[in-house]
């Protein structure tokens, strides 16, 4: 995350594969069982988790720091351009990016945390400043990476900043995640502390505190009258780790419950099943993983990637085309549709499909870089 006009957030852990939809009988294992904890042999020594308010409170150093740094008698629009430099500004903050997850005020002091700790702290500042900031969810395409014996969904959360008349802006610290083809939607703080106390139970998870990542996904999940998915999976692969597996399979399946479409979850219940040695029930979600993978225009995209390598530019097409028609705005597809139809030698689609790269690019260095390219590949394939 950097500032342009968003950030991400943190993490969701799975253990294998990738999921989709589905639906499956709930096993024995209560809603309020599963809060309790039981079987984890933690339950009577839960940590005391900081209350709401905590998280986006403003320390008298960053009501300091707005006096010094923004006009507040200024207009919305000067205001929100002079915190963004202050904030960005080596000189007046550096902030530095680690995978830690911090409340505002910390992130301030420290001057150091992840993608959420950052949007934290710059809606807390931007509301401090007397502008109107909210937390928005970004769908950016899955990015799968491995840490220890869990799989990190990444998954993308930024400040919105509404200035009336002179429009929306957003605050993204890792501007390489964004895009404005992006699925976006404005989130109530309630959803976003539910996205902060869940990665604070990810990372306890990871350090091996089992109390405090229970004590962590039960307040994101009651927090939220238990509608967060992600608490529930990660939830789930807690009992999981614990080999209690009924409870993580009915962990799992609530999250679906809330969220039929939870990709994780579906996950991970491949993953159980298949460990039990249920063929059925791990072959049916699979079937519904590669279903919903494939009606994903990213996924498809890095399909159509992978065959253009292969040289095998008819199926690199066939995947591409489908991106395209899911996703009419993204440059990205529609120049590699061009670069596919270039390898068949069917220049005047090439040409049709770079130049709507072109026309999409999002900054004029980009439209630039894709002219060059237009130039240089069509001036080639003539020689």
């Amino acid at each position: 995350m950097q500032v342009r006009t968003s950030l991400p957030l943190l993490a969701i852990v799975m253990l294998a594969g990738a999921g989709l939809t589905g639906s499956a009988e709930l096993p024995v294992v209560s809603v309020d069982e599963l809060l309790a904890g039981a079987p984890l042999g933690v339950a009577e020594e839960l940590p005391t988790v900081i209350n709401n308010a905590e998280v986006l409170a403003v320390s008298p150093a960053m009501v300091a720091f707005i006096d010094e740094q923004v006009d507040r008698r200024a207009s919305d629009s000067l205001k929100f351009h002079q915190l963004a430099f202050a904030v960005i500004n080596e000189d007046s903050f550096g902030f530095e990016h680690v995978e830690v997850t911090r409340t505002a005020a910390e992130t301030f002091r420290l001057r150091r945390g992840n993608c959420l700790s950052f949007s934290n702290l710059f809606i807390a500042l931007a509301r401090e400043a007397g502008l109107k900031a909210r937390f928005q969810e970004v769908d950016i395409p899955p990015n799968w990476t491995m840490q220890d014996d869990a799989y990190i969904l990444n998954r993308h959360v930024n400040v919105i900043i509404d200035l009336g008349s002179a429009g929306r802006h957003s605050v993204d610290f890792n501007i390489y995640d964004f895009r404005t083809s992006y699925d976006r939607r404005t989130i109530s703080d309630t959803r976003a502390l539910a996205h902060y106390f869940n990665n604070m139970g990810v990372e306890s998870m990871q350090a091996g505190d089992v109390a405090a990542a229970l004590a962590y996904y039960r307040k994101a999940i009651v927090e939220n009258a238990g509608e967060f998915a992600p608490a529930w999976t990660n939830l789930g692969i807690l009992y999981m780790r614990g080999e209690h597996e009924d409870y993580a399979e009915a962990a799992f399946l609530q999250a679906l419950e809330v969220d039929s479409g939870h990709e994780v979850a579906m996950s991970n219940l491949v993953s159980l099943y298949d460990h039990r040695g249920d063929a059925e029930r791990a072959e049916l979600f699979r079937r519904k993983v590669a279903h919903h993978r494939n009606q994903n225009p990213y996924y498809r995209f890095h399909l159509g990637r992978e065959a253009f390598f292969a040289r095998d530019y008819e199926s690199a097409i066939s995947h591409l085309k489908f991106a395209v028609r899911r996703r009419k705005n993204e440059d990205q597809f529609c120049f590699l549709l061009g670069l596919s139809y270039l390898q068949l030698g069917d220049e005047k689609a090439a040409r049709r499909w770079m130049q709507r790269a072109e026309e999409l690019a999002a900054t004029e260095n980009l439209k630039s870089t894709y002219s060059d390219k237009i130039d240089l590949l069509l001036s080639g394939s003539k020689r």
